[in-house]
């Protein structure tokens, strides 16, 4: 085993190798996530007017203000400026200390968020495929209930796994693989949508969406849909990060304005076909998850295929919202305690190709995924966990925190018509937030009443 200073390995300047291609492979993966699969149950709460109106108008206010966090990377000048690495670092650039607090919350708890619902909608997929092969055994009334717990473990150490990698330029090829797989189980839950769409033979569901239940009940399912439709936008938290991988020349958010366009706009294309042609398909009966809500049992082998690909492309994004996490507390931890030896000695094993790692990172991360999975198992309600994190996401780090940068940037002042439709637009950001937010939190008090805690059945 061999001993080195961890400057040997990392430089605190490392070399950008990124484009255009593995940025916007990046940004698919992060966005076309576990969220694409509950849009035809949100489009379902909201009905063929708004729902559509809902996903169009979240697109385009996503792209918007991504292009403003992209000219945040550097400062003062958006393409000469100084580098900010991290979101937060962009933030302390352009704002003052209050508002670093603020986003250093709202960004690590969301980054941190994702990673338990990823956790859980992984496990969702793996109980599904029991489930699946029992019900095509033994027929559709059969019982075929099935444990998640023990899968939700298996999870947890896959991902300590590939924690250890170093950063996220190290795992691109993981990101590139989860977006084929995203690509994968997304046409699949298209086909299966277009499927039953054809053999019912008529378009199902209304204007106003699903009235089969009471107006309170309608009330916050709407509020929830508007909170899944976020989280199915989410990726600002790790845009900085993601563009500080790329190259220059190009300017670096010349090619994030790029990225942001093809990813965004590729991911909408998705969601408006699959949520639209699912509420077609099962109108105001839409699963909340497509692949996993028994909306449809044949042909098993697609639907498992399909699950198989949601798991592997959610085993890469979950990485995606965890190295910045990981590099933000070892670099905390590494400024702390500059000498400690448990946290910046480079042991090397040569297993093939040599493989480098720190007790610090070994210990740390594999910490840290454990407890996710943890929290994760006490919490294993899909489409509610999803809701309440794009609820509270959407408007601190994808408006409010690139808008308040952007009007520093430019120096627009106060009262100037940039200034109000910014503000404006920030405004109407934040109360949708916050609807969605009660909707979100109205469902996971209803569905604990009903959850035992670490007993994950389906």
């Amino acid at each position: 085993m061999e001993k080195r200073t961890i400057e040997d390995i990392e430089g605190g300047d490392h070399e950008r190798q990124g484009t255009l291609w593995s940025a916007t492979a990046h940004i698919v993966t992060a966005v076309i996530g576990s969220g694409v699969l509950a849009l035809a149950w949100s489009v379902a709460q909201l009905g063929w007017i708004a729902g559509p109106l809902a996903l169009i108008g979240f697109s385009f206010v996503t792209y918007y203000t991504s292009t403003l966090l992209a000219n945040s990377y550097r400062s003062p000048d958006p393409i000469t400026g100084t580098r900010n690495r991290t979101y937060m670092e962009a933030v302390r650039s352009y704002l003052g200390p209050k508002e670093v607090f603020m986003c250093g919350v709202a960004q690590y708890v969301n980054l941190w968020g994702v990673m338990v619902g990823y956790t859980v909608t992984a496990t969702t997929s793996m109980i599904a495929i029991r489930r699946f092969n029992c019900f095509h055994r033994n027929g559709h009334g059969a019982r075929c209930e099935a444990s998640g717990t023990m899968l939700m473990v298996v999870f947890g150490v896959i991902q300590v796994v590939f924690s250890q990698f170093p950063s996220l330029e190290n795992i691109t090829w993981l990101s590139v693989v989860a977006a084929v797989m995203s690509f994968a189980y997304s046409f699949i839950g298209l086909g299966l949508c277009i499927s039953q769409w054809a053999s019912n033979g008529d378009i199902r569901g209304g204007l106003a969406g699903s009235v089969a239940v009471t107006s309170s009940k309608r009330a916050w399912n709407s509020l929830l849909a508007l909170g899944n439709i976020a989280f199915a936008y989410t990726f600002a938290e790790v845009l900085i990060e993601i563009q500080d991988t790329l190259r220059s020349p190009p300017p670096e958010n010349k090619t994030m304005k790029k990225a942001a366009m093809y990813g965004i706009g590729i991911t909408t294309i998705f969601y408006l076909s699959l949520g639209c042609i699912g509420y077609a398909a099962f109108g105001n009966e839409a699963p909340g998850n497509i692949l996993t809500g028994f909306g449809i049992y044949e042909p098993f082998w697609l639907i498992d295929i399909g699950n198989i690909c949601l798991i592997i492309h959610l085993v890469g994004a979950y990485q995606v919202f965890a190295q910045p996490i990981f590099a933000t507390i070892e670099r905390r931890i590494a400024s702390q305690w500059p000498e400690a030896k448990f946290i910046h000695r480079i042991y090397t094993v040569r297993v093939g190709s040599p493989l480098s790692f720190t007790l610090s990172k070994l210990v740390l991360r594999s910490v840290f995924v454990l407890f996710t999975t943890l929290v994760a198992m006490l919490v294993p309600f899909f489409n509610a966990v999803l809701g309440l994190l794009g609820a509270l996401s959407f408007w601190p780090l994808t408006v409010y925190f690139p808008v308040s940068m952007n009007i520093a940037q430019r120096g627009i002042s106060r009262g100037a018509p940039k200034w109000v439709l910014l503000q404006s637009l920030s405004m109407i950001c934040l109360l949708i937030s916050i609807a969605a937010s009660i909707g979100s939190v109205a469902d996971i008090v209803d569905s604990l009443k009903l959850s035992t805690p670490f007993k994950i059945m389906s």
